[in-house]
């Protein structure tokens, strides 16, 4: 088996590591961190497709530069969903959620500043890839307890069966390599 996987992202070529999961499934590792190329390309093709909202919210720590470059684009809010508690959050929603890339059972936390900025607005959720479909649950529910309405979940990757769901928009497939 080839040790990368070739694909095309918002017309950006790119040759993506192959990255074991366990003994049975591989998985090609993208991360947009530092590849400015492809996020400010994925941000624009995926603001194309994804539905009117007021803010955006993403999970730490790999969809902040899309977030980030997005909210810039449409000059809007958004907001990181923290993995740890900060001195500066003394009011908060949490929740839990386990992700196909991150080994143990984690917690995602917005502060009352971030709540106030999400509440009765229109949420678009944001991520790299959508796999499991983990992150993407936590952060609705999370959202949710903000009060804010989900407008829309969208990635630059929908990877193995998340490609089948029709609820989520995305740019490109990422096939999942099983052993």
């Amino acid at each position: 088996m080839d040790k990368s996987y070739k694909i095309n992202i918002a017309g950006c070529d790119r040759e993506l590591p192959l990255c074991e999961v366990d003994e049975n499934l591989d998985i090609a590792a993208f991360i947009m961190f530092g590849d400015v190329e492809v996020t400010v390309a994925s941000a624009k093709e995926l603001i194309k497709k994804c539905p009117e909202h007021d803010v955006i919210v993403t999970a730490e720590a790999k969809g902040i530069t899309l977030a980030y470059e997005m909210a810039r684009q449409e000059n809007k809010d958004f907001v990181v969903a923290r993995k740890g508690l900060k001195v500066y959050m003394p009011e908060y929603v949490s929740i839990e959620v386990r992700s196909i890339t991150t080994l143990s059972l984690q917690k995602l936390y917005i502060g009352t500043d971030d709540i106030d900025k999400i509440k009765g607005r229109r949420v678009l959720i944001v991520d790299d890839v959508i796999s499991t479909g983990e992150s993407m649950v936590a952060l609705e529910k999370l959202v949710e307890k903000a009060g804010g309405n989900i407008a829309g979940k969208a990635a630059v990757l929908a990877e193995g069966d998340a490609s089948e769901r029709d609820d989520i928009i995305f740019l490109n497939k990422l096939p999942v390599f099983p052993k």
